[in-house]
Formats: structure tokens, C-alpha cells, sequence
């Protein structure tokens, strides 16, 4: 069986291709270095249809945000578990690293990248914040209001904390 070309792919199967492509290009070279004609010529597709597809690189990290959301998502167990809502925040944020650790080469460059680029550091926010919230609300724990706003600024600082020891955890297990 061939490889299948642009044309022959699905709108979706085209965003995943250049998502992958950019992490493994993050991963050889530095997430710095990569451009989008890098992108759209090692993923095999036209600078026009990367150009249909995303607005910038900042949307593809956003893509992969949404990616790696979907596969937590999916692995949450389900509602009424005999799990304390801190238990299952720490499955939750557990399968998320799971899920960064497949491409983590990619991940550690584009995270690395952030200390030269503050600017990337404050689009990436917004999307981060909605995964947060999704991880509260799939737990169980509602973030509407203000307290809800805490609960979600509470669990990025965490998170962002867990980041760099992961970024510093070379172990299979992730056990720091």
C-alpha cells in the first residue's frame, strides 16, 4: 500500500500529519529553527493548504494542545467512581504527561523555546487554561464563578510545576 497524498487525506488526518511533523522537526532541530515551509515540506502538503489549515505555528501547538485534551478526555473514568476528586485530578494530569512523554523530545524543545520567547509563553496560556478546566470539570469539580477561576489558576500553577520536574524526569515510571 502506498503512502497516501494530500488529496487522498481527511481534513483531520492532514492537522494530525503537521502536528506530528512539527514536533518531530521540534525534536531534530530545535523548535526555534522550525518554519512553516519546514513543516508543510517534511509533512509532504502544499504551503497552501498548511496555510488552510492553521494560522501559525502558535495554532499548531494549540492543534496538539487539543490532541493530547482529546486523549485525556477519553481515558476519564467514569462519572461516580469510588476516586476523590484530587485522585482523579492526579490520574488525569498523570495520563496527560503519559501522553507528552510519546513526543517528548518535541515537547522539551518547544517548552525550552518558551525561555527565549515570552511571547509564545503568554498565547499558550489561554489554551492551557482550558485544559486545566476541562481536567477540573472532568473530575467532578465545577469552574464556574470565581471559585472556579481559583481552581483553574490553582491546578495551571501545579501543573506548571509538575512540567518542569517531568522536564528533569528521565525515569519510565515518571516517579519524581
Amino acid at each position: 500500500m502506498g503512502q497516501k497524498t494530500e488529496e487522498n487525506l481527511s481534513t483531520r488526518e492532514v492537522r494530525e500529519k503537521v502536528v506530528k511533523t512539527a514536533l518531530d522537526l521540534a525534536a531534530e532541530t530545535g523548535w526555534d529553527s522550525v518554519t512553516l515551509y519546514d513543516i508543510a515540506d517534511k509533512s509532504n502538503i502544499s504551503i497552501a493548504k498548511l496555510f488552510d489549515l492553521f494560522d501559525d505555528r502558535h495554532d499548531i501547538l494549540a492543534a496538539f494542545g487539543k490532541y493530547v485534551d482529546h486523549r485525556v478526555m477519553h481515558a476519564v473514568t467514569s462519572p461516580g467512581s469510588d476516586l476523590s476528586t484530587r485522585d482523579r485530578v492526579f490520574d488525569l494530569i498523570m495520563e496527560r504527561l503519559d501522553v507528552l512523554n510519546e513526543h517528548r523530545d518535541g515537547v522539551m524543545s518547544i517548552l525550552r523555546s518558551f525561555s527565549s520567547d515570552p511571547k509564545e509563553v503568554l498565547m499558550t496560556m489561554p489554551h492551557l487554561g482550558r485544559s486545566m478546566s476541562w481536567i477540573l470539570e472532568a473530575s467532578g469539580e465545577p469552574t464556574r464563578g470565581i471559585s472556579g477561576c481559583v481552581k483553574v489558576v490553582a491546578l495551571t500553577a501545579v501543573y506548571l510545576k509538575t512540567i518542569r520536574v517531568w522536564m528533569k524526569d528521565d525515569t519510565v515510571d515518571m516517579a519524581k
